[in-house]
């Protein structure tokens, strides 16, 4: 009985959370002494899916049909079912990113298993029931699932777990399942990027600020600090809407919720809705002027000051310490 893990690609890439789920799940099959195997949809060259050995596949069953090109929710979650029937697999791992979280419960649904989704850490594992710890209302708090059925379902949140290089090698094979064309009722026509920047849900850092920026035309610094750190841009959500910036940058309980390794917010107050956003992070820096900000009641780290003379100071003495 293998554990089957679903790896998601951008453009025949596999995107780093893959590597997460496939090392969350290798960490788990050590544990109970079976193997890893990992299922592909798109167009992904053999050497890349062979890559996933690294980390822990056994094999993977690669799905390359045209029509499964782009993300269809409907046909990679049947698919999906139907590896997991067909591998005899009793445990699906996937990212808790925005694709896993329209899959997972698509699959549980099918499947009448139990699903832990946000999942933070290796699961404690007895007899047949997993202990899954995971995030819960909107990320404020910890919640505990037990999964007593069957067939369970983890869906792991994105940073949460480190990759695991085991310099393994994986064997691939043609998976050809069939598919209901009612499956491919609503499909994927075209998708245009927001922004060829690093993508900010897989983000290992966020660089973000809000009003205390005063405008739109002050955000080149920023934008700079981004770069320095190789990092994603965000904002908090009145920023957004004033169209200072782009809705895709906007993080929060009502924007894309974020748990970089490293958050740093520039010039925001930390209201409860953009703290639920962004509380998984692992360390967060915050840089306000104001030293009653509600952020700094959840920083790890701290700078009362004018972020106008904070941050280009910064972003010199990162270039000076990267020889930038």
């Amino acid at each position: 009985m293998s554990i089957l893990v679903y790896v998601e690609n951008t453009d025949g890439k596999f995107k780093k959370s893959a590597f997460e789920v496939v090392s969350y799940a290798k960490s788990i099959a050590d544990d109970i002494q079976t193997d890893v195997v990992a299922i592909s949809i798109g167009n992904v060259a053999e050497d890349e899916l062979a890559a996933l050995g690294r980390y822990g596949a056994s094999k993977v069953l690669n799905v390359n049909q045209e029509q499964l090109a782009s993300f269809v929710n409907q046909a990679y979650a049947s698919i999906i079912a139907e590896a997991l029937k067909n591998t005899d697999s009793k445990l699906l791992v996937l990212s808790n990113s925005f694709s896993g979280k329209g899959l997972a419960p698509r699959i549980a649904a099918k499947l009448q298993a139990g699903l832990a989704d946000g999942a933070l850490e290796l699961p404690h594992i007895t007899d047949d029931k997993l202990t899954v710890k995971k995030t819960a209302f909107s990320n404020k708090a910890f919640a505990t699932l037990e999964l007593s059925s069957e067939i369970k379902v983890i869906a792991l949140n994105p940073n949460a777990y480190e990759t695991k290089d085991v310099d393994g090698k994986a064997i691939v094979e043609t998976f050809a399942p069939s598919i209901d064309q009612l499956d491919l009722s609503t499909v994927v026509k075209e998708i245009v990027r927001a922004t060829d920047k690093v993508s900010l849900p897989e983000a290992e850092i966020v660089v973000s600020a809000g009003r205390g920026l005063k405008g739109p035309e002050n955000w080149g610094m920023i934008e700079e600090l981004a770069d320095v750190l190789g990092a994603a841009t965000a904002c908090s959500k009145p920023v957004s809407d004033a169209g200072w910036r782009p809705h895709s940058e906007h993080v929060g309980q009502t924007g894309i919720v974020v748990s970089p390794n490293l958050y740093i917010a520039i010039g925001i107050s930390g209201a409860i809705q953009h703290l639920a956003g962004v509380s998984s992070s692992k360390t967060i820096v915050v840089i306000n002027k104001d030293p009653e900000a509600p952020f700094f009641k959840v920083a790890d780290y701290g700078i009362v000051g004018d972020a106008f003379d904070i941050v280009p100071k910064l972003t010199q003495a990162l270039k000076a310490y990267r020889g930038i």
